[in-house]
């Protein structure tokens, strides 16, 4: 089972509601937004795997939202694919070349959309970043989007899931909190770097002993994730 995020931002309900059940049936979890400003906002807080945007919506358009997009850090990598009732050639291409990663004509059939979906996501998967990774006997799953000590589950909010898998996969470096908040929260410019401290309680309280020790405080700095006392 898949545990990939897909966010759908179209204006028109029916056709959200058609997309999200195609998307659940093939295991995949889904949000929803019905214009440009509330998907921002979900991308930011919730880093889907991927965006289906439509290209006509009031107020900012889809193309704006995907050159947006684009053009920040943190989601520059962010897999998108184009809904629009659009066909022309000359449409498609500038969709294209807004930085999106595919274009589906509307109508389209739920069975092609989820295939183009996973062969985009195939694309954008580096190879490896799925892998299970273990530490001390901690393990954190990718695909199940599961944390554990030999085997027994741990309970922890999205973002403290997000701060260890960072952690996990950059062990034995100093960062900041500049830093980490670039890294997890992403785009989020309403961040203070002190809320990390908030998060990284959180995430030693979550793991308990002996495991919280792996998040080290480096002072004058910030924060390191070592196997190493």
């Amino acid at each position: 089972m898949t545990a990939k995020t897909v966010l759908i931002v179209d204006d028109e309900a029916p056709i959200r509601e058609m997309i999200a059940v195609a998307l659940e049936m093939a295991d995949y979890r889904v949000l929803e937004a019905d214009n440009a400003q509330a998907a921002h906002a979900i991308i930011v807080d919730h880093l889907p795997d991927l965006v289906l945007l439509d290209w006509m919506m009031p107020g900012t358009s889809g193309i704006e939202l995907a050159r947006r997009l684009k053009r920040e850090e943190a989601t520059a990598e962010l897999p998108i694919i184009m809904l629009t009732a659009k066909g022309e050639e000359d449409n498609k291409i500038q969709g294209l070349e807004s930085g999106a990663d595919d274009y589906i004509t509307k109508p389209f059939s739920p069975r092609e959309l989820v295939a183009r979906l996973k062969a985009v996501l195939r694309r954008a998967t580096p190879r490896g970043i799925e892998d299970p990774v273990e530490v001390e006997g901690l393990m954190l799953d990718p695909v199940s989007h599961r944390v554990s000590v030999e085997g027994k589950s741990l309970e922890m909010g999205p973002t403290e899931y997000r701060l260890l898998q960072f952690f996990m996969t950059h062990q034995e470096r100093a960062y900041t909190r500049g830093q980490l908040l670039d890294q997890v929260w992403g785009g989020n410019v309403y961040v203070e770097e002190r809320t990390v401290d908030v998060h990284i309680r959180r995430l030693r309280k979550a793991l308990g002993e002996p495991h919280q020790q792996l998040i080290q405080t480096v002072r004058g700095t910030g924060y390191r994730f070592s196997a190493k006392a």
